[in-house]
């Protein structure tokens, strides 16, 4: 039988602007301790661990455990774009839950250089081979970043169909500055209007620079184990992962649409198996971290996450449906538009701040009686993880 898989403990790093801060293996060391001290978990207690990163060498992963500590553990290396950090989690639930370990670590990090990403093998068939042919299909090629064009050409198709503004997906940029202003390990906290959004270089389509995620350094962590080893502890009380589902491209990713070449019915799909196994409706959710790379994507995943109807998006965010005293709080930590999106530690800060939200910890940015928090975290490449939480009595 599967055991049931609790999270108690998780720590993150501020932030920051590639070359204004430490190594990696510092960042990462922060994290993990961090995160064990949280749990109350002393590092010779951990069974495995599960590292996430990618931009770096091979075995970085055990680079930065070993600042903690070197029992001789097993030690996974996991690169899968900006889903890593939930690709790892997703491996250290499943160790979990199988029984094969108590008590795992998962640490996510990054340390990235300035300006937009690119390939750094250029000698060989790039991953992203299938994806860059069916955007040059599909729509015209500009003098922007790869990715930037990539979600903003599935912005374009949403405005095809449904004909929303550039002035709403503007909107969700100001919405994270807003969030972000009450996260102390945000990089953005300084407000922005609509006009100055719009007014920011055009990217492609309705994107413009301050609606594009930047590149940044950091680390988060969590530890992983099970009720029996979370009672060993002395807790009484726990936040649990209640479901999990990744999903990767099927053929529709490389068809005729661009909303499915980013992903949206990758995370429909992953979506639809976590309510499905928890048997917990999107409407029940109250809290969400998603994967707002660039604000086209948080607007299309209101949609592939089911927190609102297809085609209304513009409505949901219009009436304030994503925000404090909206429907579902979207994104509280800023999200990456403004928390900042370090490719590794990403899927690992949305654990930490959906599990301080549910332990009641957040602060100025808290929730009002969050009970239910999910988590979308997404890479091109492609990958989709889906995880929903709920703090529940051991």
């Amino acid at each position: 039988m599967s055991k049931r898989v609790n999270i108690i403990g998780v720590g993150m790093t501020k932030f920051q602007k590639p070359g204004a801060g430490d190594d990696y293996p510092v960042l990462a060391k922060n994290a993990i301790n961090l995160a064990l001290e949280d749990a109350g978990v002393n590092y010779d207690e951990i069974e495995q661990a599960y590292t996430g990163w990618v931009y770096g060498d091979s075995c970085s992963g055990h680079r930065v455990v070993y600042e903690a500590g070197m029992t001789g553990i097993p030690i996974f290396n996991v690169n899968s774009n900006c889903s890593t950090g939930s690709s790892a989690l997703f491996l250290a639930r499943q160790a979990v839950a199988s029984g094969a370990a108590e008590c795992v670590l998962v640490v996510g990090f990054e340390k990235m250089e300035k300006g937009a990403l690119g390939s750094k093998f250029m000698d060989r068939a790039s991953a992203m081979q299938f994806h860059g042919e069916t955007m040059l299909r599909l729509q015209e090629f500009k003098p922007a970043p790869p990715a930037a064009q990539m979600f903003g050409g599935a912005g374009v198709e949403y405005q095809e169909k449904y004909g929303t503004p550039d002035e709403v997906f503007a909107m969700v940029s100001v919405k994270a500055r807003q969030h972000a202003a009450n996260n102390p390990y945000a990089l953005f906290t300084d407000a922005v209007t609509v006009e100055e959004v719009l007014a920011s270089p055009a990217q492609y389509g309705p994107l413009t620079r301050l609606q594009c995620c930047p590149p940044t350094c950091g680390a988060a962590a969590a530890v992983v184990c099970t009720d029996d080893f979370a009672k060993k502890k002395g807790l009484t009380e726990a936040v649990q992962i209640l479901g999990q589902a990744m999903q990767t491209d099927q053929s529709d990713s490389f068809q005729d649409s661009r909303m499915d070449m980013v992903g949206y019915h990758m995370a429909q799909r992953a979506a639809d198996d976590v309510y499905k196994s928890t048997g917990i409706s999107a409407s029940e959710v109250d809290v969400v971290e998603l994967h707002d790379c660039f604000t086209s994507n948080e607007l299309i995943t209101y949609e592939a996450l089911r927190l609102c109807e297809e085609g209304k998006a513009e409505e949901f965010i219009r009436n304030g449906d994503n925000t404090y005293g909206g429907k579902v709080v979207t994104n509280p930590s800023g999200g990456l538009l403004s928390k900042g999106h370090p490719l590794g530690a990403t899927g690992l800060a949305q654990c930490a701040e959906l599990v301080w939200q549910l332990r009641g910890q957040a602060d100025k940015r808290q929730v009002k009686d969050a009970k239910i928090a999910l988590q979308h975290n997404l890479g091109i490449g492609g990958s989709c993880v889906v995880t929903m939480y709920r703090k529940d009595a051991l």
